[in-house]
């Protein structure tokens, strides 16, 4: 069953992991200095918040996959939908390797579906394969997708 995800970018992590913590009623499943998730059942959500954006607010919205077949599924609704799109496999990015979809609603909100495949000690890499991915941008954070309105995004 995939499970809805939302990523916002905060001034102050620590006072939002104690707010949302309070909220959801439950402790972060990831904390770390910049990135904190929550993968809640109730409502099913997988809710990330980090401090690795100059802007705060709504990073991104997208959907995680449980397995290949559902994000197979997911990229099909992103293709009839109709607006441009971009695919990472085995991308590094907030502590996890993950096969990616991207696309960007008529409004430009920018839209992930992923699976994730391994935890990792790190929240993004600087891989070969990632540098060519992302050439056409100076400096990039991990879930940057080219079509992503604004190139200052952070992960999932």
């Amino acid at each position: 069953m995939k499970r809805l995800h939302v990523h916002l970018s905060v001034k102050d992590l620590q006072s939002s992991v104690r707010f949302y913590s309070h909220l959801f009623a439950a402790e972060p499943t990831i904390l770390k200095d910049d990135y904190a998730k929550w993968e809640l059942n109730d409502p099913r959500v997988n809710f990330a918040i980090s401090n690795r954006s100059a802007q705060q607010g709504l990073d991104h919205l997208g959907i995680q996959a449980e397995n290949e077949t559902e994000l197979d599924q997911v990229r099909e609704m992103m293709e009839n939908a109709g607006r441009p799109m971009t695919e990472e496999e085995g991308t590094a990015c907030c502590y996890a390797r993950s096969n990616k979809h991207w696309t960007i609603d008529p409004d430009g909100v920018a839209w992930e579906a992923f699976h994730s495949l391994e935890a990792i000690p790190t929240y993004g890499d600087k891989s070969v394969a990632k540098q060519e991915a992302m050439a056409s941008t100076a400096e990039q954070s991990c879930c940057v997708s080219t079509i992503k309105p604004d190139s200052a995004r952070s992960c999932c």
